[in-house]
């Protein structure tokens, strides 16, 4: 899911879209902005893009697996 910030964090750029995912695990990375379990095994991340630049290959590679997870619950 993409999003426009409806609140924004303290520290968060002024412009920035959130890109949102789930997963079966807690992804460690700095770019995660936000993470939440909101049921057992299922991990909501959230990641703010400010450039195109920044929708890359890892990105892109989180957002196919999740695509996969979402198909196999």
């Amino acid at each position: 899911m993409a999003s426009l910030p409806f609140r924004r964090a303290k520290g968060w750029p002024e412009c920035c879209l959130i890109v949102s995912f789930g997963l079966c695990c807690r992804l460690d990375s700095p770019r995660i902005v936000q993470a939440a379990e909101p049921y057992p095994n299922r991990w909501t991340h959230h990641v703010l893009v400010t450039q195109c630049a920044e929708v890359d290959a890892e990105l892109l590679a989180w957002l196919d697996e999740a695509y996969r997870f979402a198909m196999a619950k």
